[in-house]
């Protein structure tokens, strides 16, 4: 064995010459063994696939890359092998080894020329086995370069470089080529099933990146067009790049979902990162390898400057000097390319996850159902969306950083020990005595970050509910606790958010003053071991410092970043994990006729629409033990095309039973059985933001008989006609735009139009007048498009009653009876139809059309005005499209951000950088100094001395290093605070009309997602920004001083380098803030998915907004795209422009040790310092303008905040203060009052005048949109009147501070309002009232036996506020409104949701408990006002009659006396 060794490898050590790895070794290992390899894998590839596979035609590219490039290279490894028979023949010895490589290297390129003449080229070497294996040969033969780089030549060496250049490039090449080339099967694939629209795709399948050159795929040229058009104009969506095929979000959605699924399936805990990984894993490897490869080559910068220096050292006329100078830049422009690319790749992948994670997760809220979701809070799941995607998201840079930045670290040191030595060690024990200090700092960090998501998550819950109920607070005069409650919050994740920042200040300082420190103690032990410094050596380990600085720097972010992405993949993988809304259970055996009723018995299963076997429901979710059961036992049938009534007191269970139905609630036992497809209309109709045929059409086509049909049976057909713009109006978020009534009648329309076999209808009549409903009941329940099917309505219309097929009681959870109206027993007599109005008016025997026609010639002879908001002309009237700025972010941006920052914390940060800047470029130029002092053996100074003044550059830069990092904490915490109490007390202070016209998702999109950016990425971004400027001030300053001739290259630079950013800046604004806007739907339509997704389900409408989701997600994709492009560009030509920097400097420094220039460098130790410092100008300048840019897009999220900042603001201060028993009597007074909820709309109260006594009870009585509700917006201040007066105890209302005003009110509004937390607090939030009033005010209510059950006042209501039903929170807000002993009292239809026995036990409540007060009733139940001292009834808004109620009902042609005809038709 020995002896083949030495015949191998004559006169060399087998692996480790002393210096490095010998070059026997790596001749026949990295470079000859190889190659047989690759060899080995060409042939076996030729052989198997060599029959079987069809042949595809290549184009110019493909040749040029897999014939040319193979020619040379062959060239190349021809020529090394004449150098050797040229060598030998003049009786040099040649080692085998060499012969080995040459020859092995000759023949892999050889064999790929001849090869393909015999089998497919293409299908060998873009096999994805040899494609991997040329990724590995790269490295190997970049190792080999480097194992036997000292004993090069120049000229040799760039030949070296040649070679492997030719290797990485063919390896390259051919894997573009087998990625193009699988993407093209794929696409050949679904060519059949898309060439029926290719016409269509065509447009925009030529920009969409799929069929680039790889000359525009490398410059990114395709963006040169869009850039265009940023500089000349605003941009639009449609001058967005196209995206290309494989970043569908569709694709995406699909690839990650099957992944989880998987996961799912095969786990009992299944990972998100592991099917992650599934989905993305491979071509992330693959970009692995690139990043290998860059990282490499950076480091060659380095080694090139070592030889240059030392050229120059040795004063050497030869033509070594300019080839090393040029190569530097070579070097330079090859890492922009491959730096661009990777960062290209790379964030392709980033932007497919991103949107993978959120359709995930939309889909998922699809999915769950209520129950379940209980267990999440809305905060924490839109926290999930906006917050933890992102996190996960930045994981894909993490990871590949985690391991690359070790390796960068640990080349860098290897390069130092051939410097200096073992030297190097003191400044590693620095680095290593760090680990242990940031590991802890780490374990801080994490432990802040997970209580501070946890305050986030409540903060922006309660935001949202703040948000979603600013009308209802504002009626109360609740904001400012709200807020304050909210301010709390905020502070506590303040809290963690400092200890966060402050621990990443001592992070930044450790980890940047490390390579100052590391100069300092390598440079000091190597000249304490004797050795003397040298330009070469000073100058080459100042560059590997720099090339440190990177690594070291950005590892705290990617430890923090990976510790946030973990936490956020634990979050998401929870809810994901989350059981789904399952299917319906199996059929029930037979068995189950025997429980139905009496009248069922002789049904079967098959002839049931819905069976209830012994089934038990809760609304807790799986996870929760303690199950509180909502539905008890329940056990009956519904027929197939019955009508069924279900009925019951308030909280006993009706809408449970219908969501039981709906598959919402926990199956706590025994099954539910539906086989249906179900229609549902919730008792708080859910209305999606767009125009009223979207909301009815809910992603059906459109068909006009069908819709016109739909229309009229839910009476929209003549509200409609009246509106400008007709169904293709706009809705505002919510609805708010739209009166309860009409709200209620567009989600019956929606049922009716989709056509399903069971109609599930929750109290669908109580939000609309007695006539309406009549005609509803008649047209539409009973009409000919529902009367075929099977309708399920929970009610307490009498009319609904009497005409149903069976009645279904419902009591305390239980069913009670099923049967017949005919046969209603004696104890439910409350519900019976001969119970309202008999006694008053003998109208019962009149048929249902009678009500319809009526309706209609009322309809048609009379147009309809809207009561809260009239509807708008069009999007842009109610709902606008976000503006957004033009232009650059003004100045004006920047002082605001440093206002709230603080000034003296401002000019601090600036003058720590600045100094500290100086202090390490006056520690290089001590250096210089030192080495041309000792090599011209003149210094009069001991080395103590030079560490001396070292050592204080050194403390100084570390001291205000420290000072920099904390300032800059404190000012971003600063900011951070003052930005959202700001933001939050003037939104606190807008008047609710913002709140109507302004989507809540745009609001919250600010308070979360931009609030974010100003939290944490913003200060981020400015502090690298302030290290980048000082950064290339400081080198531009030492270069001028260094070299005169650089500051005639420094104007043109400076030319070229404004017009770049100019151009890229002009579009990256305009990108950003298209950015924002299409960020903000996609927002919005996830807050409405969350509050509709029950309907969503119950309509199996889960594909069709899925697809609207990917829809917005595709629009916000394509922006992050054309965005990703545009930087890319950029970057790309300030690293070229840098690279032309270098080969400026060091061509100057050749020149100049040649004499050849007038004036040249004066010292060898200058020459080292002005080389180093221009290396990394390439990173430095690619890094200033990314950083201004992004500091400018995060710049934004301030301009954003600022704009709301600037809203419009209500009168709070008055000019009249207000006595703290004010109102004394409660007299109201309207005079002359005209009202109008914007100037172009038609009033909505009509120089309205009337007087209400103190302590008299009022109805309001009217159609839907009569302006009844608007009395109140008018009284409360939430809409300002135009004309007129209002007077309350003969004080004017407007006079009057506007919460002093409201809190002096008592109201109850139409929508009741439970927020989360305990229910004292609900009821009494100010704690003014002892707990025996509270438990009086309940039992007045009839709602105390239900508190007392559910746990008292002290129990937790959740989000969901499941735990009492619609009419048992109308109840306890009425208990609320009785608790504040107001003298005025407003109830807006408070006994809507509630049965008419308890409404009447209420009536009576009302006026024994409220004598002495005015209370204002709005009412659409005319039993509701019968007992009343006076009735008012409005039309149009104006006020057309008033008087006793009973007076008026003996008036046969008296307006009331209509209303009463028509409820008891």
């Amino acid at each position: 064995m020995d002896d083949f060794k030495n015949m191998i490898c004559p006169n060399s050590p087998s692996v480790w010459d002393g210096n490095g790895l010998s070059k026997c070794y790596g001749d026949i290992l990295l470079g000859f063994g190889a190659n047989v390899v690759t060899l080995g894998v060409i042939f076996v590839l030729g052989i198997t696939q060599k029959t079987g596979r069809r042949s595809w035609r290549m184009n110019f590219f493909e040749r040029l890359f897999l014939h040319v490039l193979p020619a040379i290279g062959a060239c190349l490894a021809f020529f090394d092998f004449a150098l050797l028979l040229k060598k030998d023949s003049t009786g040099v010895f040649i080692a085998r080894h060499e012969w080995f490589l040459r020859c092995s290297q000759f023949t892999v390129w050889t064999v790929i020329i001849l090869f393909p003449r015999c089998f497919s080229a293409c299908h060998i070497f873009c096999n994805r086995i040899l494609c991997f294996w040329w990724l590995v040969k790269m490295i190997l033969a970049m190792l080999h370069m480097l194992a036997t780089y000292p004993s090069f030549k120049v000229l040799f060496l760039l030949k070296e470089i040649c070679t492997v250049l030719l290797d990485v490039i063919f390896g390259i090449s051919i894997n573009i080529i087998r990625t193009k080339r699988a993407s093209s099967i794929r696409s050949s694939m679904e060519d059949p099933l898309l060439s029926s629209n290719m016409d269509l795709e065509e447009g925009s399948r030529k920009d969409s990146g799929d069929g680039q050159s790889y000359f525009d795929l490398m410059t990114f040229r395709t963006i040169t067009s869009v850039m265009n058009h940023g500089v000349t104009k605003q941009l639009e969506f449609g001058d967005l790049l196209q995206l290309p095929t494989d970043m569908d979000p569709g694709s995406c959605h699909d690839a990650l979902f099957s992944c989880w699924k998987s996961q799912q399936s095969t786990r009992s805990e299944p990972s998100l990162f592991r099917a992650i990984c599934s989905a993305y894993g491979w071509p992330y490897v693959h970009l692995g390898l690139v990043k290998v490869l860059n990282d490499s080559v950076g480091f060659a910068g380095p080694l090139l400057l070592n030889k240059l220096i030392r050229f120059l050292q040795q004063g050497s006329q030869n033509f070594d000097g300019y080839v090393l100078a040029v190569s530097l830049g070579l070097i330079s422009i090859f890492k922009s390319f491959l730096d661009t690319q990777y960062t290209f790749h790379l964030s392709k992948l980033r932007l497919k996850l991103r949107s993978s994670i959120m359709t995930v997760i939309y889909q998922k809220c699809l999915c769950i159902n209520l129950a379940e979701r209980s267990k999440f809070t809305e905060g924490e799941i839109q926290t999930f969306m906006a917050i933890d995607s992102d996190r996960i998201v930045n994981l894909s840079n993490s990871l590949h950083d985690m391991w690359s930045l070790p390796l960068q670290i640990a080349v860098a040191l290897f390069l130092l020990y051939t410097q200096v030595k073992f030297a190097f060690v003191s400044g590693l024990a620095i680095t290593i005595a760090l680990i242990p200090v940031n590991k802890w700092i780490s374990t801080l960090i994490a432990t802040a970050t997970v209580k501070m998501m946890k305050q986030k998550d409540e903060r922006i819950r309660r935001t949202g509910e703040l948000l979603t109920n600013i009308r209802t607070l504002k009626m109360y005069g609740w904001e400012l606790l709200f807020s304050s409650w909210l301010m709390e919050t905020r502070s506590s994740e303040v809290t963690h958010l400092t200890t966060r920042k402050y621990l990443d200040a001592w992070c930044v300082f450790f980890w940047a003053t490390t390579p100052t420190l590391f100069s300092f103690f390598t440079f000091g032990l190597f000249t304490l071991m004797g050795h003397q410094l040298d330009a070469a050596t000073v100058f080459t380990c100042v560059a590997l410092f720099n090339t440190l600085i990177s690594p070291l720097n950005s590892f705290p972010w990617v430890i923090n970043g990976l510790i946030d992405a973990v936490i956020s993949v634990k979050r998401l993988s929870r809810f994901l994990s989350s059981s789904e809304r399952k299917s319906n259970l199996e059929t029930p055996a037979d068995s189950s006729s025997a429980h139905l009723s009496s009248d069922q018995s002789e049904l079967t299963s098959e002839d049931m629409a819905v069976v209830f076997e012994d089934s038990s429901c809760s609304w807790s979710s799986s996870d929760e033990k303690e199950l509180n059961l909502v539905l008890n036992h329940v056990t009956f049938g519904i027929p197939k095309g019955s009508f069924v009534a279900v009925i019951g007191e308030v909280g006993s269970g009706k809408s449970s039973l219908l969501n039981s139905i709906l598959g919402e609630m926990q199956l706590v036992h025994g099954s539910v059985y539906s086989c249906q497809s179900i229609a549902y209309v919730p008792q708080v109709p859910w209305i999606l933001s767009g125009t009223i045929r979207d909301n009815i059409l809910f992603g059906k086509q459109y068909d006009p008989k069908r819709y016109s049909d739909t229309l009229e049976a839910s009476a929209l057909d003549v509200d409609i006609s009246m509106m400008v713009g007709g169904d293709m109006a706009y809705i505002g978020e919510k609805g708010v735009n739209l009166s309860g009534g009409q709200r209620a009648r567009i989600a019956l329309a929606r049922a009716i139009y989709n056509g399903c076999d069971m109609f599930v209808l929750d109290d669908v009549l109580s939000a609309v007048d007695a006539r309406v409903a009549r005609y509803i009941l008649c047209k539409a329940i009973l009409g000919p498009q529902m009367k075929r099917q099977t309708r399920v309505l929970c009610t307490h219309n009498i009319q609904a009653i009497s005409t149903a097929d069976t009645i279904v009681v419902m009591e305390k959870g239980y069913v009670k009876w099923v049967g017949h109206s005919a046969c209603l027993p004696a104890s439910y007599s409350a519900f019976s139809p001969q119970n309202e109005f008999d006694k008053v008016l003998p109208n019962e025997g009149k048929e249902c059309y009678v009500a319809a026609d009526t309706l209609r010639v009322d309809q048609q002879n009379r147009p309809l005005d809207k009561d809260i908001v009239p509807a708008s002309e069009g999007r842009q009237d109610t709902i606008g499209v976000e503006a957004r700025k033009e232009g650059k972010v003004e100045l004006s941006v920047y002082k605001n951000y440093a206002m709230f920052s603080g000034w003296f914390v401002t000019v601090v940060i600036f003058l720590s950088a600045i100094l500290m800047q100086a202090s390490r470029n006056g520690n290089d130029l001590w250096l210089s100094y030192w080495v041309d002092a000792t090599r011209s053996s003149q210094d009069g100074y001991s080395t103590s001395f030079y560490l001396v003044i070292l050592c204080i550059f050194c403390t100084a830069n570390s001291l205000l290093t420290l000072m920099r990092a904390f300032s800059f904490a404190y000012g971003g915490l600063r900011a951070a605070v003052e930005v959202h109490d700001t933001l939050l007390k003037r939104l606190i202070n807008a008047p609710v009309q913002f709140f109507d016209q302004t989507p809540g998702g745009r609001i919250l999109n600010r308070l979360s997602s931009d609030l974010y950016t100003i939290d944490d990425s913003l200060p981020f971004m400015l502090n690298i920004l302030l290290a980048n400027f000082v950064g290339l001030l400081g080198i531009a300053i030492v270069l001028s001083y260094v070299q005169v001739f650089f500051l005639l290259f420094l104007l043109p630079f400076w030319y070229i380098y404004t017009k770049l950013q100019f151009f890229y800046r002009s579009t990256s604004r305009e990108l950003r803030r298209l950015d924002s806007v299409s960020r903000s739907p996609i927002y919005t339509s996830f807050t409405e998915t969350l509050d509709g997704s029950s309907t969503i389900r119950a309509f199996k409408s889960e594909d069709y907004f899925l697809a609207r989701f990917i829809d917005q997600v595709k629009l916000y994709q394509q922006t992050s795209y054309t965005e990703l492009n545009a930087s890319l560009w950029l970057s790309l030509r300030l690293q070229l422009l840098a690279a032309f920097i270098i080969s400026f400097v060091a061509i100057m420094a050749v020149l100049g040790s040649h004499g050849e220039l007038p004036i040249g460098f004066s010292t060898p130790g200058l020459v080292g310092l002005a080389l180093s410092y221009a290396a990394p100008v390439v990173n430095l300048l690619g890094s200033f303008l990314t950083s201004f840019t992004e500091t400018e897009k995060e710049m934004v999220s301030i301009e954003r905040a600022l704009e709301y900042m600037e809203v419009p603001q209500e009168e709070v201060h008055g000019l009249q203060p207000l006595n703290c028993n004010w109102p004394f009597q409660g007299r109201i007074e309207f005079q002359n009052v005209t009202l109008r909820y914007k100037p172009s709309f038609p009033a909505a109260l009509c120089d309205i005048s009337f007087t209400i006594d103190g302590g008299m009870h009022v109805g309001i009585v009217g159609r839907t949109g009569a302006g009844k509700s608007s009395v109140l917006n008018a009284l409360f201040r939430l809409t300002p009147i135009c004309t007129g007066c209002i007077l309350v105890d003969d004080i004017n209302i407007a006079n009057a501070p506007i919460r002093d005003l409201r809190g002096h009110f008592s109201v109850v509004p139409q929508t009741p309002f439970l927020f989360e937390g305990s229910l004292r607090d609900n009821l009494d939030p100010f704690r003014l009232s002892d707990d025996l009033k509270i438990w009086n005010a309940l039992e007045r209510c009839h709602v105390k036996e239900e508190v007392e059950t559910a746990g008292g006042l002290d129990m937790h209501l959740s989000e969901s506020r499941m735990s009492f039903s619609v009419g048992q929170r109308q109840l306890l807000c009425l208990a609320r409104a009785l608790l504040k002993s107001s003298k005025v009292l407003c109830l807006d239809e408070c006994t809507a949701n509630v049965d008419r026995q308890t409404a009447s036990t209420l009536q009576k409540t009302i006026s024994s408990e409220c004598r002495g007060m005015t209370v204002i009733t709005i009412a659409h139940r005319i039993s509701t006002v019968l007992d009343m001292d006076n009735v008012m009834i409005l039309d149009h808004g104006n006020l057309v009659e008033q008087g006793n109620p009973q007076a008026l009902l003996q008036n046969e042609f008296s307006r009331f006396f209509s209303f009463a005809t028509a409820s008891t038709m």
